[in-house]
């Protein structure tokens, strides 16, 4: 059932000061169940939610009622939304009423985050989940705040601009946060409910210069560009044939991974001189050929800066298990093993042996050709990051272009500098005086380690912003009885990597 958009302003507006006036915020709603009753629910078991908000006022009934997606006694929602009336919440296509109870209809649940710009809250509606429906969900499910839309909207650059373009919308959690760092986001989506539920978001948390377009990927943008281009896109490779579920979130309608590789070849005209573009995909991994591979064939001929960081990689039979599992299919069913061995016939017709997936960076030079192009492989774990990746990423483009310019007699001109979330990691053989091994790990961004050899360990520990790179290199050259021309040829690739990765600074 969609909202009804004919009657929202209004009614937003005094849903709007309901929530408010019950202190429905992420703090409070975690503080209601608290961390175990917390991990159950994301394992979509609510009954140690349900158990824990039993007694607890307003706040309570609309825990209950749109985080758990559970009925509630009309009487407690109208006490809890005095303002709206459940006969205001049921015009607006919240609840529907059935006898004494008031049933949900939308997912709308608190979300508190912290970026660039500080820390922020809103309240994000979007289609009833898997735990609430009791079934599959619907093909045109509208996805809330997940995993993926978290990463991506903590991996965006929250620099000022003018124009944001998010492709693929969705319930607009994206450009909700562009909408903080930019003048005006074009929001675009082939769904027409999403459509709908971004422009109740929107509203709702008094956010007003999203524009919302209907069509698939940059086809409603046709000649314009922009400043910063914004994606999670439907790139969950999906089998094609008869009895494949095909949702709309996340599933793009092409086979294997030419979604993102559309999406990454088409960038480039869509980006003004400087923008930046970002976005999350999935890549394969074909028999005897690396994902890399077909990745740089999809970068090359665009003339953007690129950055891929590969996250992470499934082999195929458990990618399936995920996606379907995802779609609301139990395992140990007629309808899971027959989506699983569509899936698997799929990959095994097309020599797909697994799956990679990770984070896009594209930018647009100013001026002449690309300068930047990383494809790493970052498994693991992250650095702390309060407010997100896109401190770090915004860091990087500027390293980058602050180091690349810069001749080798140029570089030993420069005094850098150890950042100050680097520390330094020694491994020793018992009894031995000198170590075996010695890293810098970084402390924040990725969390990187660097190893280090003599040389370049001994150069890094005296970079304190003071000091000449060319004067540090000489002085370890002569304490370390080398030819200093010899060791500058040796560390000065390594100090490349340390400033563009934010090991170092200047």
């Amino acid at each position: 059932m969609g909202l009804n958009v004919a009657v929202t302003s209004a009614l937003i507006a005094r849903l709007r000061d309901d929530l408010f006036a019950a202190q429905f915020t992420a703090d409070t709603v975690d503080s209601l169940w608290g961390p175990d009753a917390a991990s159950a629910l994301r394992r979509g078991q609510r009954e140690p939610a349900r158990r824990a908000v039993a007694a607890t006022g307003g706040v309570g009934v609309l825990a209950t009622l749109f985080v758990l997606g559970l009925p509630v006694p009309t009487a407690g929602l109208a006490a809890a939304l005095p303002a709206l009336g459940v006969d205001g919440a049921e015009a607006l296509g919240l609840v529907r009423l059935d006898g004494e109870l008031a049933m949900p209809l939308l997912d709308l649940r608190p979300h508190a985050f912290v970026d660039a710009l500080g820390a922020g809250s809103w309240w994000i509606a979007s289609d009833l989940g898997e735990a609430a429906l009791r079934r599959a969900i619907p093909e045109t499910h509208v996805l809330g705040v997940g995993g993926a839309s978290t990463t991506l909207a903590g991996l965006m650059v929250g620099t000022k601009v003018g124009r944001v373009l998010d492709l693929g919308t969705g319930c607009g959690i994206q450009a909700l946060h562009a909408a903080r760092h930019a003048k005006h986001v074009v929001a675009t989506d082939i769904s027409g409910r999403a459509l709908e539920l971004a422009r109740f978001n929107a509203e709702l948390n008094g956010v007003g210069n999203i524009e919302l377009r209907s069509g698939s990927l940059y086809e409603p943008v046709a000649g314009e560009t922009f400043d910063q281009i914004v994606s999670n896109p439907p790139f969950v490779i999906t089998p094609r044939g008869e009895g494949v579920p095909s949702y709309e979130y996340r599933d793009g309608g092409l086979v294997g991974d030419a979604l993102v590789a559309s999406v990454i070849s088409r960038a480039a005209r869509h980006l003004a001189p400087g923008g930046v573009a970002q976005l999350l995909g999935n890549w394969e991994y074909h028999d005897g050929v690396d994902a890399f591979e077909r990745v740089t064939a999809w970068l090359d001929g665009t003339g953007l800066d690129a950055w891929v960081v590969e996250r992470e990689v499934q082999d195929a039979a458990l990618y399936a298990e995920t996606w379907i599992r995802d779609g609301g299919i139990l395992p140990r069913t007629d309808e899971f093993d027959a989506l699983y061995a569509a899936w698997l016939d799929d990959f095994a017709a097309r020599g797909v042996s697994s799956i990679g997936f990770g984070y896009v960076t594209l930018r647009r030079p100013v001026t002449g050709g690309p300068t930047l192009r990383r494809l790493e492989r970052l498994h693991g774990g992250l650095g702390n990051n309060p407010a997100g990746l896109g401190v770090h990423v915004a860091a990087t483009l500027a390293a980058h272009d602050l180091q690349a310019p810069l001749s080798d007699a140029e570089l030993t001109r420069t005094a850098p500098v150890v950042a100050g979330d680097v520390t330094e990691e020694r491994h020793y053989w018992p009894g031995d005086e000198d170590p075996t091994v010695m890293d810098l790990r970084q402390g924040t961004g990725f969390g990187r380690t660097f190893p280090l050899g003599t040389a370049l360990a001994a150069v890094v520990g005296a970079c304190d912003g003071e000091l000449e790179l060319g004067a540090i290199c000489s002085a370890v050259a002569q304490l370390l009885g080398v030819d200093s021309d010899e060791l500058l040829a040796e560390v000065l690739p390594s100090v490349r990597e340390l400033l563009t990765t934010g090991f170092l600074g200047v």
